[in-house]
């Protein structure tokens, strides 16, 4: 019997039917994966997921290992390495904003116990479980999330994309009725 996975799968893709079958809309509470999903979202912004995700551990090798402190304390230096190295999405713009939105992530973290209290804050705890097939990019909640990022002074974190990230945490359960990975939340 075939498994059924959503529509967006690239079932030739390991990577992709891994990530899919392992993570994407998996309920994730931890702030270490919380901000390594976070960062790599920024980069996704404007480009396709698996583009990322096959960078995703050349990511991690640029970002020392997704530590927060290290990305907070980066400077011109390690912004213009990061700029040099092939294995990651070189954008500027997007480079400087993973380094301010990481800051500003800290903050949250400090103000809110974690950065999971923010955000799992907006749902009072609740998995939000589309009950349809619709395909959406954005919600009311993607839009006050999103909202409430650019005040404190994110960039790349509008409503398109804190949706997707918002899909890949599990805040957002997304997965079509007939995929076998409905059932985790």
């Amino acid at each position: 019997m075939d498994k059924k996975r959503c529509f967006w799968v690239n079932e030739s893709l390991p990577i992709y039917v891994k990530y899919h079958d392992e993570e994407w809309g998996v309920p994730v509470y931890n702030d270490e994966k919380l901000y390594e999903m976070f960062l790599l979202e920024t980069f996704q912004a404007g480009l396709s997921w698996i583009t990322v995700l096959n960078k995703r551990e050349a990511f991690r090798e640029a970002f020392d290992g997704f530590d927060p402190e290290k990305v907070a304390a980066y400077k011109e230096e390690k912004l213009n390495e990061l700029m040099n190295n092939p294995g990651i999405i070189r954008n500027r713009k997007k480079v400087e904003a993973a380094v301010k939105n990481t800051r500003i992530f800290m903050e949250i973290q400090k103000e809110f116990g974690s950065f999971s209290n923010y955000l799992w804050g907006f749902t009072g705890g609740t998995i939000i479980v589309n009950q349809d097939d619709n395909f959406q990019v954005k919600t009311d909640l993607s839009d006050q999330i999103s909202k409430d990022l650019k005040k404190r002074g994110m960039s790349f974190v509008g409503s398109v994309t804190i949706y997707s990230y918002l899909q890949a945490v599990g805040v957002v359960n997304d997965h079509e009725l007939g995929c076998i990975c409905r059932q985790h939340s």
